[in-house]
């Protein structure tokens, strides 16, 4: 451990994790990174193989919060405008009408998102930057919170493409589901006859509370120390010899977010380096893109790269 200060979670934020885990059984740290991401107002990838419940995660993320949710199956045909929306010309009233589509929602669960084009992918830039969307020249903001929750399968699986760098850098955290121990299946297997109905779920906190704890996240204090080691780690990224695209400014940003929210989660007002190494690989690995001579065929030298900045750049003292 970096520091031995002792973490509880939030009442209220704890809660809604204590919500989740009703149908999630045994992937509590993963809960606790999904209510991180919507107090930062980041947006989530699931990246991980079919079945292990990504999609199930996403909603009952959205029915804890108690937030308008859509889903959208990602498809090779899909289109732009079946995302955004559209503007129809109606001969009866002589007037152009926008239809919104599904992403006018609260929380937006992209299910399978690399399995759509990258003209499709590329419609949900505008929106989970600046969280509006721009049809025929006419601007539409989204009604806040709105965060994506995207899922996707592994790239090498058939019929997939490659999310863009500038996709995957909109991306607050990259997230795996992963498999359960064989203790959590069998509890899994043991619930099926008497499983809670997603539509059963009840919100635990509502919308107006949501929104007040999202601001709040802005008032956890970070010390110049923290500010400063999250600078050294963008920058190590960015003169690395075995790193072609490094931390992006929004990179920085959004881990500075993260620990904030991290912090506010776990009953601190202020955040201290355990935060900010917890959530670096999260947050700063997705984002990397190796030299091409670093490559490697088992495709974890990302992993050992950026785990050895991690390790290289030193870590501030606790400071209030």
């Amino acid at each position: 451990m970096i520091s031995d200060v002792m973490d509880q979670l939030d009442p209220q934020l704890g809660y809604i994790v204590d919500n989740l885990e009703r149908k999630i059984v045994g992937k509590r740290p993963l809960m606790e990174f999904m209510v991180t991401a919507v107090l930062a107002e980041g947006h989530v990838l699931l990246d991980d193989v079919p079945g292990v419940g990504k999609t199930t995660v996403a909603t009952m993320l959205a029915r804890s919060l108690d937030l308008s949710y859509s889903r959208i199956q990602c498809t090779p045909d899909l289109l732009p405008t079946d995302i955004t929306g559209v503007t129809i010309f109606h001969p009866g009233t002589r007037q152009f009408e926008f239809h919104p589509g599904p992403v006018f929602a609260n929380l937006v669960i992209a299910d399978e998102i690399n399995r759509t084009s990258p003209r499709t992918q590329s419609a949900l830039l505008e929106v989970m930057e600046e969280g509006q969307v721009t049809v025929d020249g006419v601007t539409h903001p989204l009604e806040p919170p709105f965060l994506v929750v995207a899922t996707q399968n592994p790239i090498e699986y058939e019929g997939t493409f490659s999310l863009p760098e500038s996709q995957l850098d909109r991306f607050l955290f990259r997230l795996n589901v992963g498999y359960p121990s064989i203790e959590e299946e069998s509890t899994i297997l043991s619930q099926s006859d008497h499983a809670l109905p997603l539509d059963s779920v009840q919100s635990v906190i509502s919308r107006q509370e949501l929104l007040e704890r999202m601001r709040s996240v802005r008032d956890v204090h970070v010390a110049d120390a923290m500010r400063s080691y999250i600078a050294k780690l963008a920058d190590a990224t960015r003169s690395s010899p075995h790193i072609e695209l490094g931390m992006s400014p929004r990179a920085s940003l959004a881990l500075y977010r993260a620990s904030q929210a991290w912090a506010l989660l776990h009953s601190r007002d202020y955040v201290i380096p355990d935060d900010v190494v917890k959530l670096a690989p999260l947050v700063v690995k997705h984002r990397l893109i190796l030299s091409r001579t670093s490559t490697n065929p088992n495709g974890h030298l990302v992993d050992d790269v950026f785990d050895n900045i991690l390790r290289s750049v030193p870590i501030p003292p606790l400071a209030k």
